[in-house]
């Protein structure tokens, strides 16, 4: 009896083992390996890339909205702001914001505006409130390899309440990664982002410090572990990894953070309850400012509706917060093996269900059904925090049930259907793509590439390119194409393609190539048409330079005198500025010279005003010959003029300067049949031996010169 059931047990697993051999020799098995190879290799050329990418923003649109952040609050600079206050806002009314917020005791603020420079007036009020308040942090753009960098507030870098607003921008132009750290290009230095140097004040009210996680050194806040951005996360391939990133998990689309205005701040229509224990971020809402940003939410609506800068750092700023406190779902991705195997699993699952299904129909809509099942299962992972891929699985598991059907009904002509096979899925990319063995004989075109060249298919696959196209062309193509089958690498290059219409193409070709199982080379081309963009970046680039020129001749129109062509008031405020940080920084002192010429009303009175305009141009040139070429002339109006001495070494020297100028001006002049002499009056004061505040000095240098008036003409006088 028991030598009977061990013979029936050994024949039940000789079938067992039978059934398995069998099924090993059917095409399941090559077939989904040799699909899912395809779209692994389709995916990590990137050509998948885009189409992830659009998946995942519209699991973002399809979800419900969180929550909006109580404990952030936008203050908003808009359209009315900038007409009420001024663009740039002025130091003074940023001075007065900001004091009203921090009276309102908030947990930190966040000024997202570049502050590198002045903005007068009220420049000391804003320097005092970058001293005095408290957990005030300000913005840096961090220069890289790509851009130049700008400069954070001067006492904030020194109070190290800085953090950076760099952000990382995909290749269709929207934002879906976040930064917590990076590198200087110039300086090597690691910095911190605005969002997490502002999460990281607000959590140390919490009890909360920076940790490190694991032995790759992620950043642990709280509750959750900020695992680093990898270059094929999700659906990229081969991103740019530089810095601290990670997948960024944004809250909502435009408008989603409770915001109030900047007028509605100064004018008392906040009370402090809003700001009370908030993190207050300060930025433009202003559409003309052009601070925005495209993400997953910005086509919610029938017109696109980017993210102000602001906006985003909320963003960014609410996901570091929530995860720290109370463990925000962050997105999270599967190391890529488990993709690899997830891919081949589904073009498994296909080629079962049409191998064992048989009927064309019913393979169809058990296909149809599965592929609903895997969108939904990816849905729900996304719901869960979790980014895994969907157009791949679907591909694979379309490419693999359409293979088996086409292996079913073409089943003796192996090479035809393989053939049928890899066009049925080069066909769902929306570039042209071809296919040439090493003899330069195309195998395979997509419908795309037809449409590109303007040739029916069957005129392609049967004619060489020296056919088809000029023979230039084709003698490029042909070289390049042969110069791919001798390189192990992927090659890339832009070339031109004349159409069948005569229009000649701009295109960009990705050549890389492959090998069958039985050792056969294929090269894989790849085609982008790239006329429009070169068009439009030649049409930029001339854009660009008009506007350069138009630009030049407006601050050159903006900052200097029309009649004598010398710097006028403004100009000469930001030239002195400039001479008096210079003075500072290398120890050096400047000497301010304020000119009137004497009895000027006398010669517009007897000569008329067009004499006396000569007469202004004709000093202005003499007081230009008579100095150095750094020094500065300027005419503030009617007959005053400045001088800027910068690098003045003693009080003697500028007396010569000031006795070459007496010596220059009182020569006579002849204008039209008339001769002219005008002597001139300087008040003199410098610094910083007189002073070190700019608007004393000027007033000094104007009182010496009222002084020297009074005193006799063609003198010089210094301030006291």
């Amino acid at each position: 009896m028991l030598i009977q059931k061990l013979d029936q047990s050994s024949n039940r697993l000789l079938s067992a083992l039978k059934q398995w051999v069998k099924q090993q020799e059917s095409p399941v098995w090559w077939i989904s390996s040799g699909v899912a190879g395809t779209v692994l290799l389709i995916r990590l050329l990137g050509l998948l890339q885009s189409s992830e990418w659009s998946v995942f923003d519209l699991y973002f649109r399809l979800r419900p909205l969180e929550p909006v952040d109580e404990k952030i609050l936008i203050v908003g600079i808009d359209e009315k702001d900038l007409q009420a206050y001024g663009f740039p806002v002025s130091d003074r009314d940023l001075s007065a914001l900001l004091t009203r917020l921090d009276q309102a005791k908030p947990k930190a603020i966040g000024l997202d505006i570049y502050r590198d420079l002045p903005a007068p007036p009220g420049y000391n009020q804003l320097v005092q409130s970058f001293k005095t308040i408290p957990n005030l942090v300000g913005i840096e753009k961090v220069e890289t390899s790509r851009s130049l960098g700008i400069q954070p507030p001067p006492i904030l870098g020194q109070r190290d309440l800085v953090g950076f607003n760099n952000v990382i921008v995909d290749a269709d132009g929207k934002i879906r990664r976040s930064l917590l750290y990076m590198q200087g290009f110039a300086d090597g230095q690691t910095r911190q982002s605005f969002a997490l140097e502002l999460a990281l004040i607000y959590l140390a009210q919490e009890g909360i410090t920076p940790e490190a996680a694991n032995q790759a050194n992620d950043l642990r806040l709280g509750q959750r572990v900020f695992r680093q951005f990898q270059p094929n996360d999700g659906g990229y391939i081969r991103a740019d990894p530089g810095g601290y990133q990670f997948l960024a998990n944004l809250r909502g689309p435009s408008g989603y953070f409770a915001t109030v205005s900047m007028r509605d701040v100064l004018e008392g229509r906040v009370s402090p309850g809003q700001i009370q224990d908030r993190i207050v971020l300060i930025g433009s809402v202003a559409p003309s400012v052009k601070d925005l940003y495209s993400t997953a939410y910005s086509e919610l609506f029938k017109q696109p509706r980017p993210l102000y800068g602001v906006e985003l750092q909320a963003n960014f700023l609410s996901e570091i917060l929530d995860s720290a406190l109370y463990d925000r779902q962050s997105i999270r991705v599967w190391p890529e093996i488990v993709e690899w195997l997830w891919i081949y699993a589904w073009a498994l699952a296909g080629a079962q269900m049409c191998w064992y299904g048989r009927s064309p129909y019913r393979s169809l809509v058990a296909t149809l059904a599965t592929g609903g099942l895997l969108t939904v299962l990816a849905y729900v992972a996304f719901r869960l925090g979790w980014w895994i891929p969907l157009v791949p699985g679907v591909i694979a598991l379309g490419g693999s049930a359409i293979t088996i059907l086409a292996y079913w009904a073409h089943r003796q002509e192996e090479m035809k259907r393989s053939t049928e096979f890899f066009k049925s899925v080069i066909n769902t990319i929306p570039d042209p793509v071809y296919v040439k063995n090493i003899n330069h004989e195309k195998i395979v075109i997509n419908q795309a590439y037809c449409q590109l060249t303007g040739y029916p298919p069957e005129m392609i696959m049967t004619s060489p390119d020296y056919k088809l196209f000029p023979v230039s062309e084709a003698k490029i193509l042909w070289q390049q194409d042969e110069q791919a089958f001798h390189s192990s690498i992927i090659q890339e290059c832009e070339e031109k393609l004349t159409c069948a219409d005569g229009k000649v193409h701009l295109i960009e070709i990705k050549r890389s190539l492959h090998q069958d199982g039985a050792g056969n080379l294929f090269l894989v081309g790849v085609i982008r048409d790239i006329t429009e963009r070169k068009q439009l970046e030649a049409n930029l680039k001339q854009l660009a330079s008009e506007l350069e020129q138009s630009n030049a001749a407006l601050r050159v129109s903006a900052e200097h005198d029309p009649l004598t062509g010398l710097p006028n008031r403004k100009l000469f405020q930001e030239r002195l500025q400039q001479s008096l940080a210079w003075a500072d920084q290398y120890k050096k002192s400047v000497a301010l010279f304020f000119l009137d010429l004497n009895d000027f009303k006398l010669v517009n009175d007897n000569l008329g005003h067009h004499i006396g305009d000569l007469l202004l141009q004709a000093v202005a040139e003499r007081l230009q010959g008579c100095l150095r070429g750094s020094d500065t002339v300027s005419r503030l109006g009617g007959d005053e003029f400045t001088i800027i001495l910068p690098g003045i070494p003693s009080r003697e020297n500028a007396e010569k300067v000031a006795e070459k100028v007496l010596e220059t001006i009182i020569k006579p002049i002849t204008l039209e049949a008339h001769e002219v002499s005008i002597t001139t009056s300087i008040g003199i004061s410098l610094y910083p031996e007189d002073t070190c505040d700019i608007e004393l000095l000027v007033q000094k240098a104007d009182m010496a010169m009222y002084q020297a008036k009074k005193l006799g003409k063609n003198v010089y006088e210094f301030s006291v």
